[in-house]
């Protein structure tokens, strides 16, 4: 048995043997002869290098391509919703007195089909949007080699290269951010379209959802705010300044600089002739009868804050069955015209000198009313709110959370604490200047921005868990990142964040309930949903003693600290400047008795600012908007802090050149608040009016008895 055994495994070796020999044998064979049959195809010379140079490029090319796929892959999401609805909300928005200050969602008879919109419009547009729009797939690669060989003739971008589609998908589904992620995401997006829609539904939709500047989207929409009559009416002149003013909206709306939306006009007309839509003769009439639009100057939406507001209303009002809304919300028109003025003012006269371009704020009524809304210098160019949705280290501005905690825990503002090296881990933070001052209170180390000091605190007593705690707490929504940097404000939160979180500190220590809704009524005069009635009590955030002491504290930062330029005249102070590393991010978020602002400013791309700070730009801004925030307002005293409310601030130098004594120069006409009746005065007055108006009338005979 044991033999036979030995048998079998000899054959069973043989077997094998034999096998792999044989294997190796025609593999070797098939591989000579491979060899042989691809020398025929053996290239030398230039050849050689051509092919060398392709089969690199070929696979450098695949491998950007799935590179560039999976950068896209994030922007398809947004196509799983239900992208084409638009909601069925149609909004009315007044401001808190009650006056129409614009409208959001679907304005009755707005939207237009596509067979019914006129010729002259749908020429005109592709005219000078996209001239080959029914000959690409979505991405003109003939356009846009065009567009780059008429830049390089004139030495600057005279033309783009977006398609319609490219343009579409990035109103659709994604912001105006220039970067490269953003392009490649607009290029696959605009694939994406090209294959779900027809070309019909594609400038339908472009014409529909466009900015088109005065707070308008979209053609219909447009012709009635500038023309006053319906898209289906136009004539080729105003057909031609309406397709201008997709390049630029707020620079060629008619209604804010008529001279320019004419030239601009002018331009398209000689699109058309040149794309061959029309002749010089068709297009004359238009050239010397240009478009007269109706006078809207006067009107100039607040539309950051109607877009936040309108997705407010959406989420509250989605239970209602009637979406045909009246809103009033709580924007004062008259601050929040003086806010954008300041940021505009502002970036015109010194963001060159600081190399800065953008910037946003809010300002709460303490309580938590949005009084005023700037999310960036300008709507028509960016519709990006950022002081709702753009997220940007805020610095030393975050500091306040770490000393809400330590006055929580036990400590004081006179505690002391040194000011010296710290190291956690391999990070040791160092102050600005890189000095130290031993030794200080908690109130020194907050007021001069010390850097060591709250670091020492969240490593040693507190822990950077209670700090994002107590963030969240205080109004933060945005999510906070567990990292030993977030004492020095390295994780990103918006300006609506900071503004929430710190006005929870002159309301007592209570809960800031933001809100930019006062009511929502049906057309009938419902009332659906009343802010007051309808939202819970504010909680509490602090306690009374540890709000207190924060009060004291941060009313030292205008006056000895690092926010002197924020102090207000005769008007206590409160608040705290932050600037971020290599100063891309300057703040300043305050507050007095009555209001609370957070100010920000930066660029969209992250670079550099020229030595910005907190206490330069966005304090002076701080201080222009509550200025006129508190004329003709009773001031409220900001809660634990015994100071009086009258501040003796020391009054500037004199410019050079003036004399001494001289008086100060007045307050420009625009930043004065006009007199108006207060909120509960309005209130009492429509009262009496619609009592008056349901009053069953005299009798006769008692109507001549009084007479």
């Amino acid at each position: 048995m044991q033999k036979k055994k030995r048998h079998i495994f000899l054959k069973l070796d043989a077997w094998l043997d034999s096998t792999l020999w044989n294997t190796g044998f025609q593999a070797a064979e098939f591989w000579e002869e491979t060899t042989i049959f691809f020398r025929r195809f053996r290239m030398r010379g230039w050849k050689k290098w051509l092919f060398e140079a392709l089969g690199e490029a070929m696979t450098l090319g695949t491998v950007g391509a799935v590179a560039m796929l999976a950068l896209a892959m994030p922007a398809f999401q947004e196509t799983v919703k239900d992208w084409r609805n638009r909601g069925d909300f149609a909004v009315t928005f007044l401001d808190r007195y009650g006056n129409v200050i614009g409208h959001r969602g679907i304005i009755h008879e707005n939207s237009v089909p596509f067979e019914d919109l006129p010729d002259n419009l749908i020429k005109a547009v592709l005219a000078t949007e996209d001239r080959r729009f029914f000959d690409h797939f979505g991405i003109d690669f003939i356009g846009l080699g065009r567009a780059l060989s008429e830049n390089a003739r004139a030495g600057g971008v005279v033309q783009g290269g977006s398609t319609l589609t490219q343009q579409l998908a990035k109103n659709l589904f994604l912001t105006n951010e220039r970067s490269i992620e953003r392009k490649i995401k607009e290029a696959f997006l605009s694939l994406w379209l090209e294959a779900n829609l027809s070309k019909q539904e594609i400038l339908s939709l472009y014409l529909d959802r466009a900015y088109m500047g005065g707070g308008t989207f979209g053609a219909a929409a447009a012709s009635q705010f500038y023309f006053g009559k319906s898209v289906r009416d136009v004539n080729l002149a105003e057909a031609a300044m309406l397709a201008g003013l997709f390049k630029a909206p707020a620079k060629y709306a008619p209604h804010v600089n008529l001279p320019a939306a004419r030239g601009r006009a002018n331009e398209v007309l000689s699109n058309l002739v040149q794309s061959g839509f029309m002749s010089e003769g068709q297009v004359i009439a238009a050239r010397r009868n240009p478009a007269t639009v109706v006078d809207r100057a006067e009107r100039e939406a607040p539309d950051f804050f109607l877009d936040w507001a309108f997705d407010e209303v959406q989420r509250v009002a989605a239970r209602f069955p009637e979406h045909s809304l009246i809103v009033r919300t709580t924007i004062d028109p008259g601050l929040q015209k003086v806010a954008e003025t300041a940021v505009s003012n502002t970036l015109r006269e010194y963001g060159e000198q600081y190399n800065v371009k953008q910037a946003a704020l809010v300002t709460l009524e303490n309580g938590g009313a949005v009084r005023a809304m700037v999310g960036g210098r300008d709507y028509g160019e960016s519709q990006f709110n950022r002081a709702t949705r753009g997220l940007r280290q805020p610095g030393s501005s975050f500091k306040i959370y770490t000393y809400a905690v330590a006055m929580e825990a036990g400590l004081t503002p006179e505690t002391t604490i040194v000011d010296g090296p710290v190291n956690w881990g391999n990070w040791s933070p160092h102050n600005y200047g890189n000095s130290y001052a031993g030794r200080i209170t908690l109130t020194t180390a907050l007021a001069k921005s010390i850097n060591t000091v709250p670091v020492r605190l969240v490593k040693d007593r507190l822990g950077v868990v209670s700090v994002i705690r107590m963030a969240k707490a205080m109004g933060v929504e945005t999510p906070i990142r567990k990292d030993v940097t977030i004492p020095l404000g390295t994780s990103e939160v918006t300006v609506m964040d900071q503004a929430t979180a710190y006005a929870v500190l002159p309301s007592g220590g209570l809960q800031s309930r933001r809100h930019g809704i006062v009511d929502i009524r049906d057309y009938r005069g419902h009332v659906l949903y009343d802010f007051d009635r309808d939202e819970p009590a504010p909680r509490r955030v602090l306690t009374e003693q540890a709000d207190n002491y924060m009060n004291q504290m941060l009313t030292k930062v205008p006056y000895i600290g690092t926010g002197r330029k924020a102090a207000l005249d005769g008007i206590l102070t409160a608040g705290k400047s932050g600037t971020t590393q290599a100063y891309r991010d300057a703040w300043f978020v305050g507050f007095t008795g009555n209001f609370t602002t957070a100010v920000w400013f930066g660029n969209d791309d992250y670079t550099s600012t020229n030595n910005m700070t907190g206490g330069s730009l966005p304090a002076m801004t701080f201080k222009t908007i509550m200025d006129y925030a508190h004329q003709g307002v009773a001031v409220r005293p900001i809660p634990g802090v015994l100071e009086p409310a009258t501040i003796a601030v020391k009054a500037p130098a004199p410019a050079k050149g003036e004399p001494k004594g001289t008086a100060p120069a007045p307050t420009p006409p625009e930043f004065v608040r006009p007199r108006t009746l207060s909120v509960e005065t309005t209130a009492l007055l429509r009262q009496i009016s619609t009592m008056l108006t349901d009053a069953e009338p005299l009798a006769p005979g008692l109507r001549a008895a009084l007479d």
